[in-house]
């Protein structure tokens, strides 16, 4: 099991490391986002893989149909959403455009986060290049690892960017999009 401290640690100094002069306020968006969608992704993966092999009680299920998903309290997660789809993708200079599309649909599946997701990414002033290595980064937290519970996870990593970006704007606290994680 990955020691969560050091998994806070190592994600901070690489995303601070990565954020290049763009303000603090700014960047706990584009970070923030990108880690709710790998913790959607991971848990729609998850099932995906047990509606995929349908054994028990996923015998005939479609791994590809939403109400599968809304039936386990699991966002959809559309395919060129995914976290896997974009991480193939982070060389090339639309994944900006490519993850703002990916904000928008899962928000055309998913009714409770319309008009929650950030679409940023695809700003000219942003560095794709550097969007491409925090997505690398990002990738490295398993939210379905064994031993750690995907919502306590995603809680812990949260709150420990949130106040990380608190001391970065030199602010006693920030605010955030209040997600609803089911």
């Amino acid at each position: 099991m990955t020691d969560i401290k050091n998994l806070e640690k190592t994600l901070w100094t690489a995303a601070d490391k990565m954020r290049s002069n763009m303000d603090a306020a700014e960047y706990k968006h584009v970070v923030l986002g990108l880690i709710f969608l790998k913790y959607i992704s991971d848990a729609f993966s998850e099932l995906f893989d047990k509606l995929k092999e349908g054994k028990g009680e996923y015998e005939g299920a479609n791994p590809e149909d939403p109400d599968e998903y809304l039936a386990n309290n699991i966002f959809f997660v559309p395919e060129k959403a995914r976290w896997q789809f974009l991480q193939d993708k982070v060389k090339q200079p639309t994944i900006g455009k490519l993850i703002d599309e990916a904000m928008d649909a899962i928000e055309k599946q998913n009714s409770s986060l319309k008009g929650i997701l950030p679409k940023i990414y695809a700003d000219p002033e942003m560095n794709k290049q550097r969007l491409g290595e925090l997505i690398d980064l990002i990738g490295t937290i398993g939210f379905n690892q064994t031993g750690h519970k995907a919502k306590d996870l995603l809680g812990r990593v949260y709150e420990y960017f949130l106040g990380q970006f608190a001391d970065a704007e030199g602010k006693k606290a920030v605010s955030f999009i209040h997600l609803k994680v089911l």
